[in-house]
């Protein structure tokens, strides 16, 4: 796609939606720099995560920003099992980092862990559903610690730890299928950790963000919905998680579902990997492993 067409469209949507320039920059979280850059051309290839985050301000998709569909509709290959899109979690399985974060807090406020961990389950499905926003989860965690303040974003983007063989899946996976992320998340905490660079910088075709679109794992309605974003049957998509409760979610959908177990990180990744190899990458001879949790 050419730059200079990419800027004049994103100037054309953002004028029609009745932003400025610096307006849209602060709904975005993006730079005045950044926005000008891209709206002349000037930066050739925005990133994915920049793009969806303009989308995301003007209340629109991708592909009605775009005017075209940025990932192309025809899936790459395909396993035996019929697989044509992977839809990858993030907490758990990309990074790791929640249990982390409430052992730090746990130990900055000379408090046992299972008492901050129960104060945060209390609101995290809430939270996750962007029913609760993260200034209210920070002041009802507080409330229930009995401390004056708490800011979990900082907390948790702190704690966060890549899990590099599954990010590395990730990549391997796009240079082959078409892949997405379905993540159960608190408001604003994908896009600061996309402007961290914690997760692969890949064009997505479907980014399923629980506090955007109000359903969390395991809701049957976020699988009818993920499974619409991916545009594939539901039997060609595949889910990998950390969750039973979300695969098991999955596979009543009609998808498939593989456990990633964070433990054995490299023999859960191998075992991925081998159910993904393409056919054709493969002898006729060889078994592929069943995409079973």
């Amino acid at each position: 796609m050419d730059e200079k067409w990419l800027g004049k469209r994103l100037q054309e949507v953002r004028r029609k939606a009745g932003f400025t320039q610096q307006g849209l920059c602060q709904k975005a979280g993006l730079s005045y720099s950044t926005l000008a850059k891209i709206e002349r051309g000037a930066i050739k290839a925005p990133s994915i995560f920049t793009v969806q985050s303009i989308a995301g301000a003007l209340e629109t998709t991708l592909d009605e920003l775009m005017g075209t569909p940025i990932v192309p509709e025809t899936p790459k290959l395909v396993t035996r099992s019929g697989v044509r899109f992977v839809y990858f979690d993030i907490n758990g399985c990309l990074v790791q980092a929640g249990q982390r974060a409430i052992t730090h807090i746990a130990e900055d406020i000379s408090l046992p862990v299972d008492v901050v961990e129960t104060a945060y389950w209390r609101y995290n499905d809430e939270a996750c559903r962007g029913s609760m926003s993260m200034s209210d989860f920070n002041q009802a965690m507080a409330d229930r610690l009995r401390i004056a303040s708490l800011d979990w974003q900082k907390y948790y983007l702190d704690a966060i730890e890549v899990v590099e063989p599954m990010q590395e899946l990730v990549r391997w996976a796009h240079e082959r299928y078409s892949i997405g992320l379905i993540t159960n998340i608190m408001p604003g905490l994908l896009s600061a950790m996309k402007s961290r660079h914690l997760l692969p910088d890949l064009p997505y075709k479907a980014v399923i963000d629980s506090s955007e679109v109000g359903l969390i794992k395991p809701d049957a309605e976020i699988y009818s919905l993920a499974t619409e974003k991916a545009g594939v049957q539901p039997n060609e998509i595949l889910l990998i998680d950390d969750t039973q409760a979300n695969l098991q979610a999955a596979q009543r959908a009609g998808w498939h579902a593989l456990l990633f177990d964070d433990y054995g990180a490299e023999e859960s990744v191998a075992r991925v990997r081998s159910a993904l190899e393409p056919v054709h990458d493969l002898p006729s001879r060889v078994k592929l492993p069943s995409l079973e949790t």
